[in-house]
């Protein structure tokens, strides 16, 4: 189990070892948020804050939360509020956006329907018309459409990779619909958990897991199709965006392995990727807002910022 409880909820319902383990509903809150609340930030003073709606699933309304800082530098970062694929958008809080707030990005923090009453393929599918939805009305927003980063952790994480190595699917071009990432502890590879415990038979993600996937979880085929589908590591190639991961390597909820795996892809395949070893540490510890600078950091490197609106 992870060490940190200020990052349990991002535990991952995955396999016996704990790569996925399901908490109480209380817990099931993005760990970004409970890390960043309780470090007693400051909110950043905003010109503007609403809640969006971008679309609906299962007769719910998907909303994301727009925050747009006095000092707008025109660009955006996308936050995937998702801890093993649940999702609430009382989980954001302003403070959390400090780091990039303060540089002049605008935030869009996306929620989605939580598992199991929606697939995560549906899911996938929900938060990419989010991003779409931004990109679509990025005017309404003061920033560049083409320049947004993308910022999860865990599922968030996942989620993250997705939209950034299955991006141009939907933009209709090779720049996909977002141009940097920065995140923590992603799950990479679905159908692959990492290292087994000495008492696992074998390394398969349960039935449990799979059935999340919207399929019959005995139907192997099935589950070695959606899977590779929804795994971000057989996506990767020359045009994916410049990926930064932070990752304790004593993570025993998500294994390092993990974002190692992303890394040898993204060198294989042409892509700019940086893995961050947080030496002894697990899924989450008690500095992760210092690390969050390194975020940001990321994005001023990797974006191009516009005149200030």
């Amino acid at each position: 189990m992870a060490k940190q409880l200020t990052l349990s909820s991002l535990r991952l319902d995955f396999a016996k070892r704990t790569i996925m383990k399901t908490r109480p509903s209380s817990f099931h809150l993005l760990g970004l948020v409970m890390v960043l609340y309780t470090a007693g930030c400051t909110t950043p003073k905003l010109a503007q804050q609403k809640r969006v709606v971008y679309g609906e699933r299962n007769k719910q309304e998907l909303t994301y939360e727009f925050l747009k800082p006095k000092k707008n530098n025109g660009l955006g970062i996308v936050v995937m509020v998702s801890g093993s694929w649940r999702s609430d958008p009382k989980d954001f809080k302003p403070k959390m956006g400090r780091a990039f707030l303060r540089r002049g990005y605008s935030m869009f923090a996306v929620s989605h329907l939580s598992q199991p009453k929606a697939t995560i393929p549906e899911i996938y599918e929900d938060v990419t018309r989010a991003v779409q939805h931004i990109r679509k009305h990025a005017d309404d927003y003061g920033i560049d459409p083409k320049q947004l980063g993308v910022i999860g952790a865990s599922a968030g994480g996942h989620l993250s990779l997705m939209v950034a190595t299955r991006g141009k699917e939907f933009s209709g071009n090779q720049e996909g619909l977002v141009r940097a990432v920065a995140i923590f502890f992603p799950v990479t590879d679905v159908l692959n958990p990492g290292k087994p415990s000495e008492n696992e038979i074998n390394n398969d993600p349960p039935k449990k897991f799979r059935k999340l996937f919207g399929i019959d979880p005995d139907n192997m085929d099935a589950w070695n199709r959606v899977g590779r589908q929804l795994s971000p590591l057989y996506h990767i190639d020359e045009d994916t965006p410049p990926v930064l991961i932070i990752h304790g390597d004593d993570d025993e909820v998500v294994s390092i392995q993990q974002s190692e795996w992303y890394i040898e892809a993204a060198e294989k395949n042409g892509a700019t990727a940086k893995l961050i070893r947080k030496r002894g540490k697990g899924h989450g510890w008690a500095t992760i807002l210092w690390d969050m600078r390194k975020f940001a950091k990321w994005f001023d490197k990797h974006l191009e910022p516009t005149v200030s609106q």
